[in-house]
């Protein structure tokens, strides 16, 4: 594997919205009530707009796109909008890794911050096994922080 995590650009926001797509679209099967995801989820123009703004990343393995994420920088918070993975790549480490490059990417902020779905036991115990901490929830999401030394 010769993996790459980098800032998408304009030109990469069609793949990596389709996989956008399919990933949050196949949580129906571990829990979601129907087929869905986070505003903008399967939106080119959306996805356009976060590679413009310099919030879009993609993960590619030998130059294949196979997943992609939307990270905020906040002073010294990173709010990690959403990761998602090509479904037919699940279960092969794109998500620690790309987990771990967002951390290494960003050493220097002093927290990690995201929210997940309730319902969604395979998010859920993805990022509680990276060491992120559950420190509210709502009747929808459950909010994780990540503090760094």
């Amino acid at each position: 594997m010769s993996l790459q995590f980098v800032k998408a650009s304009t030109s990469d926001a069609l793949t990596l919205n389709g996989i956008s797509k399919r990933a949050f679209d196949s949580d129906v099967q571990v829990g979601a009530p129907s087929v869905g995801g986070p505003p903008g989820y399967m939106s080119v123009s959306y996805h356009t707009k976060m590679a413009r703004t310099n919030h879009l990343y993609k993960l590619t393995d030998n130059g294949l796109i196979v997943g992609g994420a939307i990270l905020f920088l906040e002073k010294d918070k990173l709010n990690i909008g959403r990761i998602f993975v090509s479904p037919e790549h699940y279960r092969k480490g794109y998500g620690v890794y790309m987990m771990q490059e967002i951390e290494t990417m960003f050493s220097n902020v002093k927290e990690f911050v995201l929210d997940t779905p309730i319902w969604n036991v395979r998010t859920n115990a993805f990022y509680t096994k990276l060491g992120y901490v559950e420190v509210s929830r709502d009747n929808e999401f459950i909010y994780y922080i990540k503090e760094c030394e």
